[in-house]
C-alpha cells in the first residue's frame, strides 16, 4: 500500500511540476498563467484530498474488519472455555456422586456388620 501511495504521489508531483513549467514557459500573460497554475494546484490538492479520504476509509474499514474478526474469535474461545468448564464441573460432580455412593455402601455394610455383631453379642448374653 505504501509503494502505491509513493508512486501516486511521485506522479502527482511530477505532473504538477511539468504543468507549472509548461504554463510558465507558455506565451500568455503572467496573470492568466498564475490563475491557471492556481487552478491546477487547487485541482491537484482536491484530487490528493480525495485519494487520502479514500485511503483513510479503506484503512478504517480494514481495521474494523480485523477488529470484528478478532472479537469473534475471542468470543468463540470464551465459549469454548465455558463449555470445557461446564464439562469439567459435570465430570467432577459425577465423580463426587460415585464417591458418595461408594461411601454410603461401605457405611451401610459396616453398619450392618456392627448390628449383626451386636445382635450376636446380645444373643450370647441372653443365653448365658
Amino acid at each position: 500500500m505504501k509503494d502505491k501511495s509513493r508512486v501516486v504521489a511521485a506522479l502527482l508531483i511530477g505532473a504538477a511540476a511539468g504543468a507549472a513549467l509548461g504554463l510558465l514557459l507558455a506565451p500568455e500573460k503572467g496573470e492568466k498563467v498564475r490563475g491557471d497554475i492556481a487552478d491546477f494546484v487547487t485541482d491537484l490538492l482536491d484530487a490528493a484530498k480525495n485519494k487520502a479520504q479514500v485511503a483513510a476509509n479503506e484503512a478504517k474499514g480494514y481495521g474494523s474488519n480485523v477488529y470484528d474478526r478478532a472479537r469473534s474469535k475471542f468470543r468463540g474461545a470464551v465459549n469454548d472455555v465455558s463449555d470445557y468448564r461446564d464439562d469439567a464441573v459435570d465430570a467432577v460432580n459425577a465423580k463426587i456422586e460415585n464417591i458418595k455412593d461408594g461411601a454410603r455402601a461401605h457405611y451401610n455394610g459396616a453398619k450392618s456388620k456392627v448390628k449383626s455383631n451386636a445382635d450376636d453379642v446380645n444373643d450370647s448374653i441372653q443365653k448365658s
